[in-house]
């Protein structure tokens, strides 16, 4: 049942490119807050100044964009929140900070570095958990004094409660930590600058999040929040504590966590390569999610009438690129013709198109456009496959030449330039029958009769259908390309 009270968030640091995890991450949030008709925040955790970077926060926002998945609060929007950034918030972060040592839900940590190294050595000597041992939980005014008179640095730590905690993750079921597994944390630096720890929780109460879904790797840390936003629904500032859901692994090549520094993992790859927004969303879906036993392919509006929370699966999820690239060409196959050929622009220009701007010719690509859409997996892929229309000579591969290039196909390409001459040029069929012909006279069926001809007019072993593309380049440049081959042949 839609819940409009539904409240979730996406929030990012930006550090270095988005990664498909991240993206699968934002999807499902989106796809939740889309599916209830509900709310998705936007919001930037940028408290990282040695890391975080304003190229890739406006990445970030391209890449958003690019996906189509929008939000109703955050950057450039606004929203009753504001701001988003959490960069823009710090007085937010010391009120709070304050007001949790002020009612004994936290405390001043004078314990070095050296100092918490060496008890947890010996606590893992004694075979004992070897988290934060509370020396600093319970000082005296004496003890802080003089800790003070050191001129020690202090951090301040969150005070954990001293039982279990539960919750239920919408993943994965009922979870209990317990107290000696989950020790005090630290929530402010020596420096006074807010720890994600407290900052992330603290955001989340202010901005009434409901459901926190977000990344396996960050369920040990739930407990902490949990505790945390039962001291702020105490002091005020939460009124409840958000549901939490925690999406599975994205498994990259030998069953490893796939990381942000894998290839395959960057979005941008997917971008330049031509994947369609809604091809790649279908495929990040079905990480963790499906739509159903029989479907792998369905539009983004789809996604969001099915998605469900309650349907994700806790195993590990692997990337398949082949998988992805096959959904993104059917999604490329979904798309009508005048859609396609504009989705294919930029791959037709510089820096990726290999011939003079001045050269391409608009009526051979709309024209070729049809046969195309239904070869190509990727929108990249469509420069290989049409620069013979707008190149003066055909791409010199020589691998393609030896391959189909045999003993006799002088002879082969003499007699088809011959049909080909003869042949109606308004008809696909009628050049098709004149390689045909020309084939059957030299003993060859016409697989083996068209490939010299392939290479001779565009170069590759492989493209599109070559009578439609014969067509289209017309006779005087296919004839000519004909005679060039068999120069070169001679």
């Amino acid at each position: 049942m839609a819940n409009a009270n539904v409240r979730v968030r996406f929030c990012p640091s930006p550090t270095g490119n988005p990664h498909v995890g991240l993206v699968r991450t934002a999807l499902f949030n989106w796809a939740f807050a889309r599916h209830n008709g509900g709310t998705m925040v936007f919001r930037i955790e940028d408290t990282d100044a040695a890391r975080d970077s304003e190229e890739s926060y406006q990445q970030l926002l391209d890449s958003m964009r690019w996906l189509g998945l929008d939000w109703d609060e955050g950057p450039e929007v606004g929203g009753p929140h504001a701001p988003y950034r959490q960069s823009e918030r710090m007085d937010v972060y010391r009120d709070i900070a304050q007001r949790l040592l002020d009612g004994g839900y936290a405390y001043h940590c004078y314990c070095s570095t050296e100092e918490l190294d060496a008890r947890r050595e010996a606590a893992r000597a004694a075979g004992r958990p070897s988290g934060y041992d509370g020396h600093c939980r319970e000082l005296t005014d004496g003890q802080i004094a003089a800790y003070q008179a050191e001129g020690r640095p202090a951090i301040v730590r969150f005070r954990m409660p001293d039982e279990p905690i539960t919750f239920t993750d919408l993943v994965r079921g009922e979870l209990t930590f317990t107290p000696e597994n989950v020790p005090d944390y630290g929530i402010v630096r020596a420096n006074g600058a807010p720890l994600y720890t407290l900052v992330n929780p603290v955001d989340d109460a202010l901005m009434e999040i409901t459901h926190v879904l977000r990344g396996e790797d960050l369920l040990s840390s739930t407990p902490r929040q949990v505790a945390l936003y039962k001291a702020l629904i105490e002091l005020g500032v939460a009124k409840e504590i958000p549901a939490f859901g925690h999406l599975p692994y994205v498994m990259g090549e030998g069953n490893k966590k796939l990381s942000k520094r894998d290839p395959q993992a960057s979005l941008n790859l997917y971008r330049e390569r031509g994947f369609l927004p809604e091809g790649l969303l279908n495929y990040l879906s079905l990480l963790g999610w499906s739509f159903s036993a029989d479907q792998d392919v369905f539009s983004v509006a789809e996604l969001i009438e099915k998605f469900d929370i309650a349907d994700v699966n806790a195993n590990p999820a692997r990337f398949d690129l082949k998988k992805a690239e096959a959904i993104n060409a059917d999604h490329v196959r979904r798309l009508d013709v005048k859609a396609f050929t504009e989705a294919c622009a930029p791959w037709l220009e510089a820096p990726y198109a290999n011939w003079a701007p001045e050269r391409f010719d608009r009526a051979a690509w709309e024209a070729i456009a049809p046969y195309a859409q239904t070869r190509l997996t990727v929108l990249s892929d469509i420069t290989a496959n049409v620069d013979f229309l707008f190149l003066d000579a055909p791409v010199e591969d020589e691998a393609s030449w030896a391959k189909a290039m045999k003993e006799g196909s002088d002879a082969l390409l003499t007699t088809a330039r011959e049909k080909l001459a003869a042949a109606d040029w308004t008809s696909a069929e009628s050049l098709k029958e004149a390689v045909l012909a020309a084939g059957e006279a030299h003993g060859l069926k016409l697989g083996k009769a068209q490939a010299p001809v392939r290479v001779a007019v565009t170069g590759r072993t492989v493209g599109l259908p070559l009578f439609e593309s014969l067509e289209i380049l017309g006779r005087e440049k296919t004839l000519a390309r004909i005679d060039a081959a068999l120069a070169k042949l001679a």
